[in-house]
Order: C-alpha cells, then structure tokens, then sequence
C-alpha cells in the first residue's frame, strides 16, 4: 500500500508541478497513446526476448509482492521458530525415526499440519525436510551441512532475484527507447516543415515527450519497482537463513531451547518475538505435537 502511495505521490509532484508553473497537458496526452505505445511496447517487447518464459511469468507474480509486501509476516517467523524447536527437540529425545514419517511426507505431516502456510510453501518444506533427511543418513558435520544449506539459498535467492533484474533491464532500456520515439517524432516534423510555427512547434513538443516518457518511467516507474522487488526478495530469504541458523545450532550439539534462541536472533528486528513471547508460546505447544 505504501508503494501505490509512492506512485501517487510521483504523478502529483510531477505533474502537479508542471501544472504548477504554467504547463498544458493537452500536448501531452495527444502524443501519450502513440509515444506510449511505442516506448512501452518496445521495452515488453525487448524483456521478452532477452528472458524466458518461466522467469517472465515470475516477474508478473512479483507486481503483487510490491503491494502485499514480504511474505512472511511476525506470526509466521514464531510458527517458524515453534516449529524448528519441536523439530529439535523430538530428535534429542526421541531420535530422528521419530520423524521418519514426517519428512518423507511433509504436507501429509499433522507436525507440518499445524503450521500451514509453512507447510505449503514447497521451497521452505523442501530445504527442512532434504537437511533433515540428511542428518538421517549420518552426515551431521555442521560444515558439510552448512555449505549445503548455502548453496541451497543462494539458488534459490539467485531465482528469486530474476524478476527485479527484468525491471532493472527495462529501467535500462526506457530512456534510450523514448530517445527512439523522440526521433521518429522529428522524422515526422521535418516531412511538415512547410507548416505554420504553431503546428511546429506542437509537433516538436509532442517528439519530446517520447524522451520525457522515457526518462519518467525509467527512474519514477520501472527503477523502483525492480528495488523494491530485490527488497522484498532479500528480506524473504531471512526466513530461511534462520531455517540454517537453528539447524547448524543444533548439529553443534546445543540443546533445542539455544538452537531456537540462536535462530530467534536472525530475524529482522520488525518481526522478531521477544524471547518471553516466543517462551511462552513453546510452553503452550501441545506435549504430543510430533506424535
């Protein structure tokens, strides 16, 4: 909501502006359609080349993310953190067959079930389940596992990543597309150079705007789109990296109550529980919870 604010705040400023000191829209919005037309379907047209269909898709579903924000919210990371303590805890004192049937079918788990939209997110159960299976076949070094875990979120964050670098492509792309629509605008002017100044000149301005849509939407639009994209994707992946904090915690040996505290201090300080809170909540978890 923030962000449609922003945008809002960008057309008053800009506009309002130019109204401000005297400016006609009326040039401006005749050549809108055709300028627009032109800048902006050369920019869809050149990201669509430059990227395949998978990650195009990916950058259409991240629109939404800039309205709805970062996917996991505060109660999220304390359902993460009640989740990785039972998790810990049951293979302290039950062994890790006590999990057996929980991590060959996660989103058949009454574990998992309890947290369900940990549950369905695929990535966050894969990288649970694949470290604790694992762990399962004797490889409990923590530095083994932490490289694993590793290079499993920098996969995933490079995927992550793809849609903000479409729209850093685009941002790129813009000014020197309304440069070319400019151009054509003065191709158009010198075959009417025989025309009144008045005509001329309105058909100067209207060459111009093709620069001005350029440069706009590159810096106002596509530019701070393609940041708070990246944004979002960077504080997202903070929730699995506390996912890796706990696990490396508790393959150093430390009871699941320090593992837990371990994982509790990576989350960002806008969703972090205090440690009475999240103390609280581990106290009211049911005694049978990994049964």
């Amino acid at each position: 909501m923030i962000s449609l604010g922003g945008i809002v705040l960008l057309f008053a400023t800009v506009f309002g502006g130019y109204l401000a000191s005297g400016g006609y829209l009326e040039p401006i919005l005749e050549a809108l359609t055709f300028e627009g037309v032109m800048i902006g379907g050369a920019a869809i047209s050149a990201a669509i080349v430059a990227n395949s269909l998978s990650t195009l898709v990916a950058t259409a579903k991240a629109m939404g993310a800039i309205i709805k924000g970062p996917k996991w919210k505060t109660k999220d990371y304390q359902d993460l953190l009640c989740l990785m303590f039972v998790v810990n805890k049951t293979i302290k004192t039950k062994g890790m067959m006590a999990l057996e049937t929980h991590i060959e079918k996660p989103h058949e788990s009454a574990l998992f079930g309890r947290f369900p939209k940990i549950q369905h997110d695929h990535f966050v159960m894969s990288f649970i389940c694949d470290t604790l299976r694992m762990v399962s076949m004797n490889l409990e070094d923590p530095h083994q596992v932490l490289d694993h875990m590793e290079k499993q979120l920098d996969k995933h964050h490079g995927d992550a990543l793809k849609p903000s670098q479409v729209m850093q492509f685009v941002s790129e792309s813009l000014p020197a597309l309304g440069i070319v629509a400019a151009v054509l605008g003065v191709i158009k002017t010198m075959g009417s150079i025989l025309e009144p100044p008045e005509v001329l000149g309105a058909m100067i301005g209207g060459a111009l705007t093709g620069t001005f849509l350029g440069v706009f939407l590159a810096y106002g639009i596509a530019d701070p789109i393609a940041s708070r994209i990246k944004g979002i994707v960077n504080e997202e992946a903070t929730f699995y990296k506390v996912v890796m904090d706990i696990m490396i915690a508790h393959l150093h040996g430390n009871a699941a109550q320090i593992s837990i505290e371990i994982g509790r201090g990576s989350v960002p300080h806008s969703a972090q529980p205090t440690f009475q809170e999240l103390d609280e909540t581990i106290s009211n978890l049911p005694a049978d919870m990994a049964a």
